[in-house]
């Protein structure tokens, strides 16, 4: 039975620690582990030193009530889940990522544990993808918890993959398999609706693991990254899956200026999204065009790199960019 953890039973208020000290709470488990972190967190600023490379910078910020929701969002998978959307965004950029900031607005409503947990998720990210916590801030918030995260990657300014360089005749491709997140957003909306309606009934997740794991730790495709970078692979543009197949896929056309042509029957979905959903009594094709929360890489190539990626089983190849005039089929 898969159920979801409690916040401990123990409550320190964070005004007995005061904000300085729970910042040297937050900060005494992350070490440094990357050559460009010249200085940390602890000076009013920190210093990176990249070598021969470039920067890209992305930033992204979670709202509690609008992002997500802590009624079955432990905040250990939360803490995890802000890190590794933005690194998704370093990654979609064909760079890697290297630090991160983070800010929070946190309400009377949390305790020190509670924020002792938060970093967990946080600790395990960066651990987990070998980046460095360099800086942010936290202040009051008057309702509820803000997270902002900014991540840093680097890349040769040559090999940096941007939204716009797609060309008429490449393959589209995407990684993994999409609409298991939103599948498992709804199991999650579901079985919280049960449980208001009875309390007194405990929330059995068996046999979900894997689509509400999709949900409330997803993975950013740095595999995808390091298998690029082993086969000396350049996509000619590239995005991650955050709102939906349909809604990157038209970005990637409207910054390329084509069209595209992709195929339902090409479409990656896995065959538990597949029997969930309907069992749910949803279209699995709607849930992965439309859904959201996959964090894979959509991504366009030329027919010259199709021998490099052809037997990569985590690699579907769904269309291919046509002319503009064409439109999005």
């Amino acid at each position: 039975m898969l159920s979801l953890p409690l916040m401990s039973e123990k409550r320190t208020e964070i005004s007995e620690l005061g904000e300085f000290k729970l910042i040297d709470r937050i900060l005494e488990k992350f070490e440094t582990q990357q050559d460009s972190t010249i200085i940390g967190p602890g000076d009013d600023a920190a210093i990176l030193l990249p070598k021969e490379t470039a920067q890209v910078v992305t930033t992204d910020i979670l709202i509690e009530g609008i992002h997500f929701d802590l009624a079955y969002c432990p905040l250990k998978h939360l803490g995890y889940k802000s890190v590794v959307v933005n690194l998704s965004d370093v990654y979609a950029m064909n760079a890697e990522p290297k630090q991160i900031l983070i800010s929070l607005g946190i309400s009377n409503r949390f305790s020190v544990e509670a924020i002792d947990e938060l970093y967990e998720g946080v600790h395990l990210a960066c651990k987990e993808y070998g980046v460095d916590l360099v800086g942010g801030d936290t202040t009051a918030s008057p309702k509820g918890l803000v997270i902002n995260v900014v991540a840093i990657g680097e890349q040769r300014l040559e090999k940096i993959v941007k939204r716009s360089g797609a060309q008429e005749g490449d393959a589209l491709c995407v990684s993994g398999n999409l609409g298991a997140a939103y599948i498992g957003l709804q199991l999650l909306e579901r079985e919280k609706r049960i449980f208001l309606e009875n309390p007194g009934i405990k929330t059995d997740l068996s046999g979900h693991e894997y689509l509400v794991g999709r949900q409330l730790k997803p993975s950013a495709r740095k595999d995808i990254y390091e298998f690029f970078k082993t086969k000396n692979i350049v996509p000619t543009s590239m995005i991650d899956i955050s709102d939906g197949l349909a809604s990157e896929l038209m970005h990637l056309c409207t910054q390329s200026k084509t069209g595209c042509q992709i195929y339902e029957e090409k479409i990656p979905i896995d065959h538990l999204t597949s029997e969930l959903g309907r069992e749910l009594g949803l279209d699995p094709t709607v849930a992965a065009l439309n859904g959201g929360e996959d964090y894979e890489l959509l991504f366009t190539l030329s027919l010259a790199e199709y021998e490099k990626i052809k037997d990569r089983a985590e690699i579907s190849i769904i269309g291919h960019m046509t002319a503009p005039e064409a439109g999005y089929r």
